[in-house]
């Protein structure tokens, strides 16, 4: 059994609806009106969780990282989080608005000084970014504020991953993991849902998901039918916006295809190889039971030239037990069409 996971007044478990996470992360560009837009184009879609970003750059990159190119990117690194990076104030904004129209609001603190900044918010939960799942000194400050975390895992092996695992057991902080894909976008054949099922296999008590990064709905999907308990995409309200997450992003329709999906195929998962109650309606009529072909009398014995099955199932004597009759006799006369039952039935010459 899978520990829940509360988040406000969302709770995540493994049986029922995943929770689908909105990231709205860095493609409203650094403009707070944009990240506003999204927010309502999220909870309109029916999203209830929105995730940032919260980048104080100075904090989280060293001046090394001005020469370092993400693959998605012609620039560096660093200039994109200090162009797309909100101030506190307008992240402070933005958490507000997005509580206000009734969305859980996470974000991912990508240095000790972005994660204070939401402890000062008092956010309910903390992401945890692929990159910062073995920043071990990271984790443990964060792991000290007692928030629940969901951490992806992207780049990480499981060795790696029960070190993580091991800091929030200890400061007893619950928390749920994500298998991601580090490429924007990720083809289909580096998505390795069976690493997830790995997830599930070595952390039998906790929750895990994806965190995916390909073009569309599919990894996802897939993804809860294997048992994930949270998926997360980028999300922006158009994909006409500039931005190096945009390409692997849904918009609004791409979300509601989601939220049904998702919630529909947790429905399908599990249950067990045998008939459902509920299919008692059809197996009267599909199923065969054994019928006179011929009329048969009294003491005459039953052959495949006068016994068959056919359907309903309604009949007392299903198909299964046909080759057994044979070489019996009928007590009684039993005219062609009718379904048989066990008194009609005697021994055999």
């Amino acid at each position: 059994m899978r520990a829940p996971l509360r988040l406000g007044e969302l709770e995540v478990t493994e049986s029922g609806p995943p929770l689908v996470i909105a990231e709205i992360g860095i493609n409203h560009g650094g403009d707070l009106t944009v990240a506003k837009q999204m927010v309502d184009a999220a909870q309109k879609a029916g999203a209830r969780c929105v995730k940032h970003q919260t980048h104080i750059v100075d904090d989280e990159m060293s001046p090394a990282a001005r020469q370092v190119k993400p693959g998605n990117a012609d620039r560096s690194i660093f200039s994109i989080m200090e162009e797309c990076s909100l101030s506190r104030d307008e992240e402070y904004e933005l958490k507000r608005y997005a509580e206000r129209a009734g969305l859980f609001f996470l974000s991912t603190p990508f240095s000790r000084a972005a994660a204070d900044r939401l402890r000062e918010f008092e956010v309910q939960a903390y992401k945890i970014g692929s990159g910062e799942c073995n920043n071990y000194p990271l984790i443990e400050h964060i792991a000290r504020f007692g928030r629940p975390m969901i951490v992806s895992t992207g780049m990480n092996d499981l060795a790696s991953i029960r070190k993580t695992v091991a800091i929030l057991e200890r400061h007893k902080v619950p928390h749920a993991l994500l298998h991601t894909t580090n490429l924007y976008p990720t083809p289909p054949h580096l998505v390795r849902l069976g690493a997830l099922t790995e997830l599930l296999a070595a952390f039998p008590g906790t929750l895990a998901g994806l965190s995916d990064h390909t073009l569309n709905n599919h990894a996802c999907l897939a993804a809860v039918a294997l048992g994930a308990a949270i998926v997360e995409r980028h999300f922006t309200d158009s994909m006409d916006r500039p931005g190096p997450d945009i390409a692997c992003s849904m918009d609004p329709a791409a979300l509601r295809e989601l939220l049904q999906g998702a919630a529909e195929i947790a429905l399908m998962r599990g249950g067990h190889k045998q008939a459902a109650p509920e299919e008692a309606v059809t197996s009267r009529f599909a199923f065969a039971t054994v019928v006179a072909i011929r009329d048969i009398a009294p003491g005459e014995e039953l052959t495949t030239v006068n016994l068959w099955v056919k359907r309903p199932g309604t009949g007392a004597i299903p198909a299964e037990a046909y080759a057994g009759l044979l070489g019996r006799t009928a007590t009684v006369p039993i005219p062609a069409g009718t379904h048989p039952d066990w008194a009609m039935i005697g021994p055999g010459k």
